[in-house]
């Protein structure tokens, strides 16, 4: 998922003399302090040592079909392809909100933090040799403004708030802000796609949909492909490699992924050695894995970790608030006290879930207890916009003992439904006018239909006629945008910090279907205040306050069911690597290509590994 906000319509080609001096920096951040001062040598958690070599294998679930960067209606880039190019600036893995530069080898804002300035490293270069300049970053802003005409990134949202983008000269550029420079406006700079303009000064679009292997100037490019895998070679004169947020990274020669769309054959895949590390998702297979002979002998290990980095419900049950059934939060109250976590915690997941009661769950961002001073001050203009009981209970729902049907829990949601004018004639809810209370629940995870069945049939208890729909990857993309759902299994986790993400799925102006992220279409002028607050946010402590304020709103709107926290990630690895002390390196995680491993770990020829003759 991109979260990018530095895009313009004004962009200013010729010279521009500056008034002020920036005073440029290696790194920013504008929450904390900088842990790497300006001569720092290379990040805690990468090993400068670590030798060069050897053959990286992993799999995927996505078919290799298109290496333009671009997403839509089920085709998304290739994996691995953001490690043949560089960003302007990197974030470390073991600070909360720090950037450093890359392709940009200085960042200054000035004192007002309504201008920032941006200086190219004059070393950075395509892998055609070819300088990399601000000709090049000028030509993608305008390639993606204009590639993303419908969403976050749409010319209308971001003039919305970038008063220019100037061009100085070759190497520095300037943005100014028509407000203040946040947090997030900051971070957008480590995920943006720098393209090649002279490359594409004759192809056109680089965002079209295409299996041609573009011009990249990272650390690794394109080496082979077809329907079933992808291989990258490592630029071994890679430009900027004696960086110092890049020692110790980047240590494989060739990584391949292949490409497995059922998860079982993943798994025997994997067990036999083709490929050299498997995340694995589902939590029976993991507590099973044990009977593995090569763990038990110790040429497979296994690892868990904790990562920081993501926050939030890894899923939820997002009602859509446009359906007549759902407009009413005593409905959607009753629908939610019905979802029994405990007993599937037990029954299907080993008990290793655990149930995010909050938006920010796993940060101090989460709302806990009763709301402090300073959030009841924040809200206090609100007040009769919002339900008393943000200001007098501590959010909450049932704990049941994970055997059986929660009845008590069970005659609330009746009694919710009753208030809300739902009553039970023959054992089938239905309203004054005796339609009948029917909800679709639609999600592409097949793995959820164990989740959702038993889900389905506590709503049956309830006189509720509940049907699961199952959506191809295709199908469930057209089903999102045009919100044709009563329910849908949805992901709502952020990087954290979440500031960057807030606007796009909570706020009103995304509420439309095809808009943004909120898909349960939220129209809430304090929500809408609240964002904004967070958003624009000169320091963490006001943060803390405007995120803890928004999660309560949230919550007793009853919005989503919120199902688990993120997990650990649980991975399992045959014994070839060298790793680093990684430990402190808790806001990065295997997600997406599996950026720690192909980041920091190296081959080690001494050991063992995997079986001979098994690989590609």
């Amino acid at each position: 998922m991109l979260h990018i906000a530095l895009v313009s319509t004004l962009l200013l080609l010729s010279s521009v003399s500056l008034a002020e001096k920036p005073q440029y920096q290696h790194g920013i951040s504008l929450l904390h302090d900088l842990k790497y001062r300006a001569d720092f040598a290379h990040f805690a958690y990468s090993n400068p040592s670590a030798p060069k070599g050897g053959s990286l294998t992993l799999s995927t679930t996505f078919p290799i079909r298109n290496f333009s960067g671009s997403w839509g209606m089920g085709v998304g880039s290739a994996p691995g392809l953001h490690r043949t190019n560089d960003r302007l600036f990197v974030r470390s893995a073991d600070e909360l909100s720090a950037v450093y530069g890359l392709l940009a080898d200085g960042i200054a804002l000035s004192a007002d933090r309504k201008s920032l300035f941006i200086r190219m490293n004059p070393t950075a270069r395509w892998h055609d040799g070819v300088p990399i300049t601000t000709r090049d970053v000028h030509f993608s802003y305008h390639a993606l403004a204009s590639f993303a005409t419908s969403s976050i990134f749409s010319r209308a949202y971001l003039d919305s708030w970038i008063e220019s983008f100037e061009v100085i000269n070759d190497r520095e550029l300037v943005i100014r802000h028509r407000d203040v420079f946040t947090h997030s406006n900051l971070l957008a700079m480590t995920t943006f796609p720098v393209k090649p303009a002279h490359y594409y000064a004759e192809r056109g679009d680089p965002y079209a949909i295409s299996l041609e292997v573009p011009l990249g100037n990272g650390p690794y490019r394109i080496a082979g492909y077809s329907r079933d895998h992808v291989e990258y070679e490592r630029v071994k004169d890679y430009w900027a490699r004696d960086l110092p947020v890049n020692r110790g990274r980047h240590n494989f020669d060739r990584i391949r992924y292949d490409v497995y769309r059922d998860a079982t054959v993943a798994r025997e895949a994997f067990r036999k050695g083709l490929f050299d590390l498997y995340v694995e998702r589902d939590v029976r297979y993991w507590h099973a894995a044990n009977d593995i002979p090569a763990l038990q002998s110790g040429r497979i290990l296994r690892d868990t970790r904790q990562v920081a980095r993501i926050i939030g419900q890894q899923w939820s049950l997002v009602f859509n608030t446009a359906r007549e059934t759902l407009r009413d939060p005593r409905v959607r109250e009753a629908l939610t006290l019905a979802y029994d976590f405990e007993w599937q915690n037990r029954v299907l997941q080993h008990g290793s879930q655990r149930r995010a009661l909050s938006y920010f769950a796993g940060s101090t961002l989460a709302a806990t207890g009763l709301p402090g001073e300073e959030e009841v001050a924040l809200l206090a203009p609100f007040r009769d916009q919002i339900p008393e009981r943000v200001f007098t209970e501590p959010y909450a729902l049932p704990v049941s003992t994970g055997h059986g049907l929660n009845r008590a829990v069970l005659d609330r949601s009746r009694q919710l439904l009753a208030d809300a004018g739902w009553v039970i004639v023959d054992g089938r809810l239905q309203d004054k006018q005796g339609q009948p209370f029917t909800l679709e629940i639609a999600t592409q995870h097949v793995w959820a239909k164990r989740l959702l069945l038993a889900y389905i049939r506590s709503l049956g208890v309830l006189g509720i006629d509940a049907r699961l729909r199952l959506l191809e990857t295709v199908q469930a993309v057209r089903v999102r945008q045009h919100r044709q759902f009563d329910m849908f299994l949805n992901d709502v986790s952020f990087v954290n910090p979440p500031m960057a993400s807030l606007h796009y799925y909570f706020s009103s102006e995304y509420a439309e279907p095809g808009a943004g992220a909120n898909l349960g279409g939220i129209r809430d002028p304090v929500v809408d205040f609240l964002i904004e607050r967070a958003r624009r946010t000169p320091d963490m402590e006001t943060a803390l306050i405007a995120c803890q304020a928004l999660d309560r709103i949230l919550l007793w709107g009853f919005y989503r069911i919120p199902l688990n926290m993120p997990d650990e990630e649980r991975f399992l690895y045959w014994d070839k690597f060298g790793r680093p002390n990684d430990s402190a390196a808790i806001y990065e995680y295997l997600t997406d290509g599996l950026a720690r491993v192909i980041d920091t770990w190296w081959f080690d020829d001494v050991k063992v590994g995997p079986p001979v003759g098994l690989r590609h």
